[in-house]
């Protein structure tokens, strides 16, 4: 028989699992049984592993990596950043490195290095994101004595692919020309005008019509403005501005005369010069003339802008050139480029070279930065049209003939690269923006010619995007005319719109200086004469006092004021420097800004 004790002792063995009697495990002790269990668990581990994987493939939840174990994951072979050569980042990178050796401020010296870090990171970041141009440009590419210039737009359309086969065509308008053309910045629509009132705009690229009308008047000119839906016609007398279905819009009767016009996008201005010598810009997004003035020097029938800083270049019948800004009266810088007529004036991309050609067969490259010839050319007769392309090509209109040249600007050319002849007489011409086409213009309507490697061959979606939706253009009509460039700002040193301009900050400053310790003028005031003694010497002398206690109590009034402004303007300087001592992280712009 068993005790109580001895009962009670049993249960409490069996609830631990353990036998107490049983003698300790030695290592060298050899137990099949634990070694069966151990492997049993491991199996046990897989299936369920396997469980799991199975039912992530099957529900789709492989997209969350949280919900798979930590063991399952799949380690990355290859981890941190991705490599970079130091040519590609010496490609991007757009400064040279300063020497910090004269900083003597430790504040200013910790900015320096901030702005370093920042620039090597801008290189970085632009090299890596070159996979994703997945174009490439290229030229024309012939054997040894072979002429590119001898092969024809029948040839180029026949070897490549019927897509940009189908950017070679012609427009036969025999009956309203000769024609002015303009494409938009986007390069996508198509605007045709001829002088004897035909005005119509295409989407070119799917052969779209958007609308076609007669002004029943001389067109002179033509220009899209800031998008699709709107552009300005010069015709006989006034400018008109009509959208895109064709309905006038403006009759812009400040603007007469005109005969060629120019559009400066970042601005919003239109430039235009009429027959009478006459130069004005007028700013669209407000209807209001900014500025205007004679040129004195009769008809101005040439023109063309500096993409770079907005410059007007006028070309006159005594062989000069003259550049204009909207804030000076006088020409900014006059040039003389030839010794008859100047026919054509273009300016490339970059802003530093300038094509002109006249009447005497000539065409020369000056370079703008220091004002001086660089090229000069015989062509075959006087070019009355020039264009530029975004690689540097350089097409000319001579007579019923265009010329393409290659590298004209920074080589001495021998030949043209690809040349073209019309049935009638050149009138316009222009590159069609991100494509290898380029549009003319002329007597019996309008041609696009296949010029490989005019175009740049990747975009910028956020400054001109040629698949833009309706709601991408209008968020960025919005963001473009908040980030509008004021005309004051409009000179022949482009950088000088990020400069700080110290003449005028120092003038603002010594005025508010003054205005804090200023002294109160002297009064002119003299009391009216009463009657029944109030006008006694010294009851008037009490009154003028009074007056001029009055005006100077004014006048403190003012600088205590001002000195509260120049305080306050101290203490939040001070606060937001110490703000900015800590290391700003790309998350400090959704953090609660407290009042």
């Amino acid at each position: 028989m068993e005790t109580h004790m001895e009962k009670q002792s049993k249960k409490i063995q069996n609830k631990k699992g353990k036998d107490r009697t049983q003698t300790p495990k030695r290592y060298f002790d050899n137990d099949e049984k634990t070694t069966q269990e151990n492997l049993g668990k491991e199996e046990d581990k897989k299936l369920a592993d396997e469980k799991i994987l199975l039912r992530t493939n099957v529900q789709g939840t492989e997209k969350d990596p949280w919900f798979i174990p930590k063991r399952l994951r799949k380690k990355d072979p290859f981890p941190g950043p991705a490599p970079i050569s130091a040519a590609k980042i010496k490609k991007y990178t757009k400064s040279k490195k300063a020497k910090p050796d004269g900083i003597k401020n430790k504040y200013a010296e910790h900015r320096y290095k901030q702005q370093e870090q920042a620039v090597d990171v801008a290189a970085k970041q632009a090299a890596r994101t070159e996979l994703l141009l997945a174009e490439d440009g290229g030229f024309l590419e012939v054997e040894d004595g072979e002429d590119s210039a001898k092969l024809t737009q029948y040839d180029i359309a026949d070897a490549v692919d019927i897509t940009s086969a189908d950017k070679f065509f012609e427009l036969h308008l025999d009956k309203f020309g000769p024609y002015r053309m303009n494409y938009t910045r986007n390069g996508r629509q198509l605007l045709i005008g001829g002088a004897r009132g035909h005005i119509a705009a295409i989407d070119w690229q799917t052969k779209t019509l958007m609308c076609e009308f007669n002004a029943m008047e001389t067109v002179q000119d033509l220009k899209w403005l800031h998008t699709e839906n709107m552009f300005a016609v010069a015709q006989k007398q006034w400018t008109y501005v009509y959208d895109n279905e064709g309905l006038e819009l403006h009759c812009l009767k400040t603007l007469d005369c005109v005969l060629r016009m120019e559009f400066l996008p970042y601005h919003f201005l239109l430039a235009t010069a009429s027959s009478k010598g006459y130069v004005s810009w007028l700013d669209i997004s407000l209807g209001k003339q900014v500025s205007g003035c004679v040129t004195h020097m009769g008809r101005l029938d040439v023109m063309c802008q500096n993409p770079q800083n907005a410059i007007i270049h006028l070309g006159h019948s005594g062989g000069t050139v003259t550049l204009w800004s909207p804030n000076v009266k006088e020409p900014l810088v006059r040039m003389l480029c030839h010794k008859t007529a100047v026919r054509g004036v273009a300016v490339d991309v970059s802003g530093m070279y300038m094509a002109t050609a006249a009447a005497d067969r000539t065409l020369k490259i000056f370079d703008l930065r220091s004002w001086k010839p660089l090229h000069s050319y015989k062509i075959g007769a006087g070019a009355n049209s020039l264009s530029f392309s975004q690689t540097g090509l350089l097409a000319a209109g001579l007579g019923n003939i265009v010329e393409v040249y290659k590298d004209c600007c920074a080589t001495t050319m021998t030949s043209p690269y690809m040349t073209h002849r019309l049935t009638s007489p050149v009138h316009s011409l222009q590159f069609c923006p991100y494509e290898d086409v380029l549009g003319v213009g002329h007597g019996h309507g309008f041609t696009s010619l296949l010029i490989p490697g005019c175009g740049e061959a990747n975009f910028d979606a956020m400054e001109a995007n040629p698949y833009q939706t309706k709601k991408q253009r209008q968020e960025w009509e919005v963001k473009a005319l908040l980030e509008k460039i004021q005309p004051e700002l409009i000179s022949l040193d482009a950088a000088e719109i990020g400069k700080v301009n110290k003449p005028a900050l120092a003038i603002k400053l010594d005025a508010r200086s003054k205005l804090l310790f200023l002294k109160p003028a002297k009064s002119d005031f003299e009391p009216k004469f009463k009657k029944k003694g109030k006008s006694k010497t010294g009851k008037f002398e009490a009154r003028k006092h009074g007056r001029r206690f009055e005006e100077k109590r004014e006048v403190i009034k003012e600088s205590q004021q001002l000195k509260k402004i120049a305080q306050k303007d101290m203490e939040e300087s001070s606060n937001r420097k110490a703000k900015n001592d800590h290391p700003k992280s790309a998350l400090d712009r959704f953090k609660s800004v407290k009042s």
